[in-house]
């Protein structure tokens, strides 16, 4: 996957009203997948009638109450549910609470879903072709994406089927081998006036890159297998103190999903129990799991630096985009940072969360940039996520 003159940060109006109709339409075919499914009570996971009832109100918020921010102060008017800003403002209403909240019915939510879309697609077509005018619309159509990535691997962890049969069933496989950056200067960060971005991919500045070499491709089901077989999960030396206390808890002995039949390796995918693929690249381990590989292969992650100039080096053996990559860098602000409309997006996770870089087969390609900086606890292992590793420089 590269960046494309097709990316949702520089779409027009009319690239955007059919983008937006689209991400509404996959949006609603991932939350009929839940009707018939009792939802338990997760942490992470939302339940899904309010997700539904929150990316509407997020659209309704930005583009068409106006609001100058997430504060929950800072919208005009009312929403169009009576009860809306105290069902689904996410700032004021507790992960824990969204499961007894007395919400509408999954019709009375769909009805708000196409009342604020209709509204906002005729609003879009008055609006000039600028950033600042473009910016509401492009945000909420990034968030409505990132939320049905986080709904179709909620779907994956309650064992439900997704809704179309490209969910990441068969993935691209290529040969591994190892390529050689001769490092240098790169711009970090993307310059303001150049389309949307997010806050904490701003401000650019420059950055040096030591010489490094990395994996052309994502570590595979076969070679995390040998890690497994070896008795991995059970050597403490290739564990991080937080990753031994994670595995404590967990009494896991293989990634998320993994099932032992016999002489080979079983996953379950979306409800449905397959033989593994020894080539494709392994998904579902945390950052702690990718480490102790790392470890014990004599290896490290990359650093989100390391990656980034990668992916722009324009390799042509480098791919990306089949899952999100751990990093070894932690989820900080870059110099200058400065929260934007979307408040909470980025500041309360500096610090404790792990940097994530790429796509997954899972994420829109309108979505897909090099410069993204997803994050997410080390810990998280629901994610479509992967990893490639790096030799130790010397």
């Amino acid at each position: 996957m590269t960046s494309s003159s097709s990316s949702f940060r520089n779409a027009t109006s009319q690239q955007l009203a059919h983008a937006l109709q689209h991400a509404r339409d996959y949006t609603l075919s991932l939350f009929d997948c839940f009707a018939d499914a009792r939802v338990p009570q997760l942490r992470g996971v939302n339940p899904p009638l309010w997700e539904l009832g929150q990316i509407a109100w997020f659209a309704e918020w930005f583009i068409l109450r106006e609001a100058a921010s997430s504060h929950p102060a800072s919208a005009n008017g009312h929403c169009l549910l009576t009860k809306g800003d105290d069902w689904f403002d996410a700032m004021c209403v507790p992960h824990r609470s969204r499961w007894t909240l007395d919400l509408p019915s999954s019709g009375g939510v769909k009805t708000y879903c196409h009342e604020v879309l209709d509204r906002a697609l005729d609003k879009l077509t008055r609006e000039a072709n600028t950033d600042e005018a473009l910016y509401p619309y492009r945000l909420a159509l990034a968030h409505e994406d990132m939320r049905g990535e986080v709904l179709l691997h909620t779907l994956q962890a309650l064992g439900l089927p997704a809704p179309v049969p490209s969910a990441g069933e068969a993935q691209q496989m290529f040969a591994p081998s190892e390529i050689g950056f001769p490092g240098g200067t790169i711009q970090l960060g993307c310059l303001s006036g150049a389309g949307f971005t997010f806050d904490n991919e701003r401000q650019q500045h420059r950055f040096h890159v030591a010489p490094f070499g990395m994996d052309s491709t994502l570590v595979s089901n076969s070679q995390y297998a040998d890690f497994v077989m070896d008795g991995g999960y059970d050597k403490r030396q290739f564990w991080s103190d937080a990753g031994a206390a994670w595995l404590m808890r967990q009494e896991r002995s293989a990634p998320r999903y993994w099932q032992r039949d016999g002489a080979q390796w079983r996953t379950m995918r979306f409800g449905r129990l397959t033989t593994l693929a020894g080539a494709e690249p392994v998904r579902h381990v945390n950052l702690y799991e990718a480490q102790a590989y790392c470890a014990w292969a004599g290896r490290r992650l990359p650093t989100e630096t390391e990656w980034e100039y990668a992916a722009l080096s324009g390799h042509p053996a480098f791919r990306w985009g089949q899952l999100w990559e751990w990093t070894a860098s932690p989820f900080e602000p870059y110099p200058g940072f400065e929260a934007d409309r979307y408040l909470e997006y980025s500041q309360p996770s500096f610090h404790t969360h792990q940097v994530l870089r790429g796509a997954s087969f899972a994420t829109p390609a309108r979505f897909g940039s090099a410069k993204f900086r997803h994050f997410q606890l080390p810990e998280c292992d629901d994610l479509f996520a992967g990893f490639r590793t790096c030799a130790w420089p010397g």
